[in-house]
């Protein structure tokens, strides 16, 4: 065997059909693209969400309410979550930067700390936000909460 001789399978290459190569080839004349019409034409191309003239589906159905562009979203972690972490990993202080690398929250996440569950260690906590009812059961375990 040598590089020369080398050859696909049998029957496993074919060849691409040349369109628009003359009535000689058989796709000479419309070139496949059947007669007149947009879709003959070069350069077509159909809208996006076009239904042939009746009403596209974006436009038929209702549209209401409201996003804000300048809503802030956050991550929710509640003091449970923050209990167990203390309790596995005897810390003082958790962060921002300890819960993205306990993957609790992820790297872009605004961080809300909530009241859910209850906190009986002494722990130190800064986050973006805190609930009412979160504040409160921290200090009243003896912590802190501060916001960067």
């Amino acid at each position: 065997m040598k590089l020369h001789s080398l050859k696909p399978a049998e029957g496993s290459v074919k060849n691409k059909k040349r369109i628009g190569r003359g009535q000689g080839s058989g796709r000479g004349g419309t070139s496949t693209r059947g007669h007149k019409g947009a879709k003959s034409r070069s350069g077509y191309s159909r809208k996006l969400g076009f239904e042939g003239g009746q009403m596209p589906l974006q436009r038929r159905v209702p549209k209401f309410g409201f996003k804000n562009p300048n809503r802030i979203t956050y991550k929710a972690v509640n003091l449970h979550t923050i209990e167990e972490l203390v309790a596995k990993l005897n810390v003082d202080k958790i962060d921002i930067a300890f819960l993205i690398d306990h993957g609790i929250v992820g790297k872009k996440d605004n961080v809300k700390i909530l009241g859910g569950g209850e906190l009986k260690a002494k722990v130190n906590i800064v986050a973006h936000a805190f609930s009412a009812s979160a504040i409160e059961a921290i200090e009243k375990a003896g912590g802190t909460a501060e916001k960067p």
